[in-house]
C-alpha cells in the first residue's frame, strides 16, 4: 500500500506519516514548508517507506507510480497563519483540494480530506452534528480558512458524486500535542509557553466560551479508522473526529498552571472578531461508524505536551 500526505511535515501530517508508516504503508510526504517544519519528520528521513517531497500543492502534483490512498493535510491551520497568509489558505483549499483529488482520480485512489470544526464557524447548534450546516461569517477575517475548508468539502464531495470517487471528509476539532509550533497561536500551546516562560496567560474575552481538546494520537487514531473504513455512502460522508469533553478556555487555563506549577497570572483581552463562543463535537457518528472514541484524557494528555515544550528551546 502506498500513500501521499500532503502537509505531511505539519504538526497533523507529520504523525500522521508516522501512523501510516507504522501500519505498511510506503508514505510520500508533501510539504511546501510554510508552516510544516522537517524537524518533525527527521525521525523518518532513513525509513525506506517514506520519502519527503518540497512541494506546493497549489502546482500540479505529480507521482510515479501506483498510489493507494491520498490524504490532503495541507493548509495553515491556525488563526495566527491564516491571518497572515489569507490568499495562500484560500488557494491550498481550492487549488491545493483540486490538485490532490486529481492526483487521486489519476491513480484511482482513495482521498481522504482534512476538514474542520471551523466549517460550524460560531455554532447556535451544540454539540455539533454533522448534519448542521454552520454559522459562518464569509467576509470575516476567519472566513478565509472556513470557507476554504467549506469548498474543499463541496469540491471533494462533487468528485465523489460525478466521477465515482472512494472520498471520505474528516472534521477535525482542536487537537494539541507534541510537534506544535510554540508561537502557533493555538490555545494550548500558547498556554504552555506561556506557563513555562513565567509569563501571563493571555485569556481572549471573560474565559467563557468553550473548546474541546482531543489528544494528537486520538485524532490519527480516527482518521486511520476512517481510512480503513470500507467503501460506503455513509462513510462518504463528513464524521467529526474529536473529544466531546467540553470545557471553557480559563478552566484549561487554570489546569495548565496547576500542571507546569506555573505562578504566572491570567491577563484577559478582547475576544478576536468571529471567535466562536462554543466548539463541541457529537462523535456518534464516529462511534457508529468507525468504533471510534477518544481515549487520552486531558491531564494526561497536557502532561505529555507539556514534557514536550519543557525540551525544545523555547
Amino acid at each position: 500500500m502506498r500513500a501521499v500526505v500532503t502537509g505531511g511535515a505539519g504538526f497533523l501530517g507529520s504523525h500522521l506519516c508516522d501512523r501510516l508508516t507504522g501500519m505498511g504503508y510506503d508514505v510520500i510526504a508533501l510539504d511546501n514548508l510554510i508552516t510544516g517544519n522537517t524537524g518533525n519528520i527527521a525521525h523518518l528521513l532513513g525509513n525506506p517507506r517514506f520519502k519527503f517531497v518540497k512541494h506546493n500543492v497549489t502546482d500540479y502534483i505529480y507521482v510515479e507510480g501506483g498510489v493507494d490512498a491520498v490524504l490532503h493535510f495541507a493548509s495553515p491551520a491556525s488563526p495566527i497563519d491564516y491571518l497572515e497568509m489569507p490568499i495562500q489558505t484560500l488557494k491550498v483549499g481550492s487549488l491545493g483540494t483540486h490538485k490532490a483529488l486529481g492526483l487521486a482520480k489519476e491513480k484511482k485512489a482513495r482521498f481522504l480530506l482534512a476538514s474542520t470544526s471551523e466549517v460550524y464557524g460560531d455554532p447556535l447548534v451544540n454539540p455539533q452534528q454533522e448534519t448542521y450546516w454552520g454559522n459562518v461569517n464569509p467576509i470575516g477575517p476567519r472566513g478565509v480558512y472556513d470557507e476554504a475548508k467549506r469548498f474543499a468539502e463541496a469540491m471533494t464531495m462533487a468528485y465523489r458524486r460525478y466521477h465515482g470517487m472512494d472520498t471520505r471528509i474528516v472534521r477535525i476539532f482542536n487537537t494539541y500535542g507534541p510537534r506544535m509550533r510554540p508561537q502557533d497561536g493555538r490555545v494550548v500551546s500558547n498556554f504552555i509557553v506561556q506557563a513555562l516562560q513565567g509569563k501571563p496567560l493571555t485569556v481572549y474575552g471573560d474565559g467563557s466560551q468553550t473548546r474541546s481538546f482531543c489528544f494528537v494520537s486520538d485524532l490519527i487514531s480516527g482518521i486511520t479508522a476512517l481510512l480503513s473504513a470500507p467503501r460506503s455512502d455513509d462513510i462518504g460522508l463528513p464524521v467529526n473526529i474529536g473529544n466531546p469533553e467540553e470545557r471553557t478556555v480559563r478552566d484549561l487555563a487554570k489546569k495548565i498552571l496547576a500542571l507546569t506549577g506555573s505562578s504566572s497570572p491570567i491577563e484577559t483581552r478582547d475576544l478576536p472578531i468571529d471567535d466562536p463562543h462554543v466548539r463541541c463535537p457529537d462523535i456518534t457518528r464516529a462511534k457508529n461508524l468507525l468504533g471510534w472514541r477518544p481515549e487520552v484524557g486531558i491531564d494526561q494528555g497536557l502532561s505529555l505536551t507539556i514534557e514536550y515544550f519543557r525540551k525544545i528551546n523555547l
